[in-house]
């Protein structure tokens, strides 16, 4: 009877804030919802009022005198770990809501002026998401007692600790969908703003997990690109609506720094959650070049993680179709071929190979063509398009085997006019080329391998297993086959730490 009666009592909230005029607007918004409501005038007053009253969740303002909303919050957390914790906070205080989110272990914070069912949902969404906690402590408490009692219970009880271990899945499930839609919630606060972002960051998200799914990387791998995708430009929140909506070329100056802050604002407000510690290092990374021409930090080649070196593919082939890259809108072929046009440069070459076979699966499946830069042209590839001069004059027909005589003449143009060519071929080599994303799978051998210091490495050999940065972050994934570039970039990563030695399993068929 007890029990019944507590769960039909209303919820408490209390609502902090040092201006009356927001409390009584708070009130007044709440109040027909049901809920027990609960004010204080600052900090110390609503300390008090958890001292004394039961309270579900508080909800506080940033900026308060003698103690702020980080203060605050960072004590109910220490003293009331049970009572969710909401801030109210404006755009310009992004370092303080960071503060919050790491002192304070808000569950979710919302911009003044605020949306009245944008408040209320996120209210509700919070004790929902408190009520499956709680229920799911419970059934965990249950099933521990009931697994006690099967010692002295006969076989028939089984399958009762079937059912409730369905429960105790299923309480899960819940908690990792809402973990999942409080990722979508926080990656669409910017593409609320209205603008030409919409769908970017889902867009993002889908097109490199099917991008690390072809290349092979982990499920878990594969789950922290995801998120990442989500959540890349969450670092954004704070800028103005006048530069969201500008062409990222068309920046210049303190406007152009600013947004080139994004990244590391973006891995400090999410670092402090534990299932998105991985995600924060790749959005940390996903403007940085293999040419260390980047940013924030400048880094290289293999240096740079895997997922940001995905991110940084996907999310400019998403931004040149949108026009926030570039200064006008490109077509899907278009943003094809920038992006192949900065391989080796900017991207991450077995990424762009990895990705233009996904892009073109369904629309080369007779002759595949590629789109190569003259230095990546070798003698014997075939020319899939006529190769027109920059005057408009046809230099190459199509169906003509490329010799050394015609690279050397595209290489030539390109240099001394300081233009970016793409020369179209059907028949490509390894290693600086796409390849068929149908080919035949080879026939299954066996293999034994070695391990081996970077020293050791030889052009065309096989990775038996993904190659880690000490740091935990993948820098290649399993069967990548090896060449000077790639062996140079993994000696230099090694050079950066000398005292921490890298293993690199490596193939070697098996003739016994």
């Amino acid at each position: 009877m007890e029990q019944a009666t507590a769960e039909a009592s209303p919820l408490t909230l209390l609502f902090v804030d040092d201006e009356a005029s927001i409390l009584s607007s708070l009130k007044r918004l709440f109040r027909p919802h049901g809920y027990k409501i609960l004010t204080a005038g600052g900090g110390a007053e609503g300390l008090a009022v958890l001292e004394k009253e039961h309270v579900d969740l508080v909800v506080s303002d940033m900026r308060m005198p003698e103690m702020d909303g980080a203060h605050f919050l960072e004590q109910v957390r220490d003293r009331w770990p049970q009572v969710v914790r909401i801030l109210l906070t404006g755009y310009a205080d992004v370092g303080s809501t960071i503060a919050a989110i790491n002192r304070g272990e808000i569950y979710r914070y919302v911009s003044k002026p605020w949306d009245d069912n944008e408040i209320v949902l996120t209210v509700r969404d919070a004790l929902e998401r408190k009520r499956l906690e709680a229920e799911n402590l419970r059934l965990s408490d249950l099933t521990a007692r009931q697994n006690e009692e099967l010692k002295a219970l006969n076989a028939g009880l089984e399958q009762k600790v079937t059912e409730r271990t369905a429960a105790l899945k299923h309480a899960n499930e819940l908690l990792q969908q809402g973990f999942m839609m409080t990722v979508r919630t926080f990656s669409s606060l910017i593409e609320l703003r209205g603008g030409r972002l919409a769908g970017h960051g889902r867009r993002v998200a889908e097109h490199s997990k099917a991008l690390a799914q072809s290349m092979g990387l982990s499920q878990a791998d594969q789950q922290d690109i995801l998120l990442a995708g989500l959540l890349h430009d969450i670092g954004k929140i704070s800028l103005p609506d006048n530069l969201l909506d500008k062409p990222f070329a068309a920046l210049a100056g303190e406007a152009r720094n600013r947004v080139m802050e994004h990244p590391v604002k973006g891995q400090q407000l999410v670092a402090g959650v534990e299932q998105l510690a991985n995600a924060a290092k790749i959005i940390r990374h996903h403007h940085e070049h293999v040419d260390g021409s980047g940013y924030p930090d400048g880094v290289v080649g293999l240096a740079i993680p895997i997922g940001s070196r995905i991110i940084a593919v996907t999310n400019d082939y998403d931004a040149l179709q949108m026009g926030t890259l570039t200064l006008k809108e490109h077509t899907p072929e278009q943003a094809l071929e920038y992006i192949l046009g900065g391989r080796g440069r900017q991207y991450d070459p077995t990424v762009v190979n990895a990705f233009a076979a996904l892009v073109t699966k369904n629309t080369t499946e007779a002759a595949p063509e590629h789109a190569l830069r003259p230095g990546e042209l070798k003698p014997g590839m075939m020319l899939a398009r006529d190769f027109l001069h920059p005057q408009g004059y046809v230099m190459a027909t199509a169906g003509k085997i490329i010799d050394r005589q015609l690279i050397d003449q595209l290489e030539t143009i390109e240099r001394e006019q300081q233009l970016t060519l793409s020369v179209y071929v059907k028949h490509v080599g390894r290693p600086a080329t796409l390849r068929d994303a149908d080919a035949k799978p080879a026939p299954t051998r066996l293999w034994k391998e070695v391990a081996l210091r970077p020293a050791q490495l030889k052009p065309g050999m096989t990775l038996s297993r993904p190659l880690r940065h000490h740091d935990g972050y993948l820098l290649l994934s399993a069967n990548y086959s090896l060449d000077d570039m790639v062996i140079d970039q993994v000696r230099q990563v090694q050079a950066l730490d000398e005292s921490k030695p890298m293993t690199v399993y490596i193939r070697v068929e098996d003739r016994s």
